[in-house]
């Protein structure tokens, strides 16, 4: 075998040896670099905590809730098909919540500096299965607004279920809260979250670095990419300055070399 066929060799056994992935030396630079990767989430969930208390408007949510009354429920007693055939009409009583008219009536009520479409985002709606009962829930920066906004819509869609869906009455089950506390953006969940993606964005640095780095710096390496025996080593005296231009050699500049 002559000296062309054993660089050739050598040559495509440092490629393949380039795409083997060493997680035994992945693992090893993860937990040198364990300090490094903590304090990443550490820092990334302090910006994420002062990033949601400076830069993140909290929101309040005010909640009512009203029972629809339809004209079959009589002295008798409310039966299961009248339960049934009131939580299919819950869905168009849900409609007519965030319904154009209704937001125009609210707004005309308070007397809001707002579109009808910009008064339909703040404002949701969820009904329990098999009931009657509609939830009404108002998001606002300002908690009182948000109460205020809550009651105007419960009382504007009151009118609008007995006069278009033919119901009896629209009773108020539990009149808007005011609340005392801000029901988003959540604090520890932005934390939380900045700190695991700091640590997963470290992780990741770390990882990528180790499987691009196929620089020659100890004996190991040289007989692990290059399959030579080291006869010895020079150490480097401490207190040597280094030269600023001198880099690792890698495993394929090395075999570049040995072809010359």
């Amino acid at each position: 075998m002559n000296q062309y066929t054993q660089n050739t060799i050598m040559n495509s056994e440092v490629d393949d040896d380039e795409i083997e992935i060493d997680f035994s030396e992945i693992l090893g630079a993860l937990l040198k670099k364990a300090h490094i990767i903590f304090l990443s989430g550490i820092i990334v969930a302090l910006l994420a905590f002062i990033g949601t208390k400076l830069f993140i408007t909290p929101m309040y949510t005010s909640e009512t809730k009203v029972y629809v009354l339809s004209k079959s429920d009589g002295a008798a007693g409310v039966t299961t098909s009248d339960l049934q055939a009131g939580s299919y009409l819950t869905k168009d009583y849900s409609e007519l919540v965030t319904s154009r008219t209704v937001m125009e009536q609210v707004i005309a009520l308070l007397n809001l500096d707002m579109k009808p479409e910009e008064l339909m985002d703040m404002v949701s709606v969820e009904s329990a299965t098999d009931s009657r009962i509609l939830t009404i829930q108002v998001e606002n920066e300002d908690p009182k607004k948000a109460k205020e906004i809550a009651d105007a819509v419960r009382e504007a869609v009151s009118v609008q279920i007995t006069e278009i869906m033919d119901a009896d009455a629209v009773n108020t089950v539990q009149k808007a809260d005011l609340p005392d506390e801000p029901s988003s953006p959540s604090t520890m969940k932005n934390t939380l979250i900045g700190g695991i993606l700091g640590l997963f964005l470290a992780i990741a640095v770390v990882v990528l670095v180790t499987l691009l780095d196929d620089t020659v710096k100890t004996p190991e390496d040289v007989e692990k990419y290059l399959g030579l025996n080291t006869l010895t080593s020079i150490p480097i005296v401490d207190g040597a300055k280094k030269n600023k231009k001198t880099k690792g050699l890698s495993a394929r500049k090395f075999a570049k070399k040995m072809n010359r």
